[in-house]
């Protein structure tokens, strides 16, 4: 194959995947030097460890989740940022909060800034949602798994935070069903009753 087939074929992969890992050219033989060459030329542009995209391309203003996703592909979007992509926040968190196995590896330091929340069983698992951004698959918890989780993670995120995502989540007439479902799943529906009690 020539340089010029390769390098057409690269800025192909780049196009489809929206955001490019080193790794994604395993399988079609392109060597990375062919990355640091677009990167010179103003074509790419490395905006994480590993990541790529194309200049031409715009970034989103979730383009911090899809880096994170593409990052750490079995991650979930959980917490501060789950509740930013859903708009029940005035949060405007710097990191990228993500929800791994409690046997996962953590993932490497690099961009964005990761802060990574353990979380095991249906905890872990149930109502996962999936949004397409940039062209990257990004798995987020459920509105209602998330304010399940700011109660359950209150300490960590600050019960302000989780008490202003459950006013709001009411405003937007979220399901008390589902609430109801994912606290008993987290295991907080006794801490969750006296503020929906108080909120009503």
């Amino acid at each position: 194959m020539t340089t010029r087939s390769k390098t057409q074929q690269l800025l192909a992969l780049a196009r489809r995947a929206g955001i490019l890992r080193a790794r994604d050219l395993a399988g079609s033989r392109i060597p990375r030097t062919y990355l640091q060459r677009l990167v010179a030329q103003g074509v790419l542009e490395r905006t994480g460890r590993g990541l790529y995209r194309l200049v031409e391309q715009e970034a989103s203003e979730n383009h911090s989740l899809a880096q994170a996703c593409k990052r750490v592909p079995h991650g979930v979007v959980c917490l501060l940022s789950a509740l930013r992509f859903h708009d029940l926040t005035t949060q405007a968190p710097f990191e990228v909060w993500m929800a791994i196995d409690v046997k996962a590896r953590a993932p490497a330091t690099g961009q964005p800034p990761l802060r990574i929340v353990r979380m095991s069983g249906e905890a872990r698992t149930a109502a996962i949602e999936e949004h397409r951004i940039e062209g990257v698959t990004v798995r987020v918890y459920s509105t209602a798994k998330t304010i399940a989780d700011c109660f359950k993670y209150r300490n960590k995120i600050g019960l302000d935070v989780a008490l202003e995502a459950l006013r709001d989540y009411r405003r937007v007439r979220g399901s008390m069903d589902d609430l109801w479902r994912f606290a008993r799943t987290c295991r907080v529906a006794n801490v969750l009753r006296p503020y929906l009690e108080a909120t009503a």
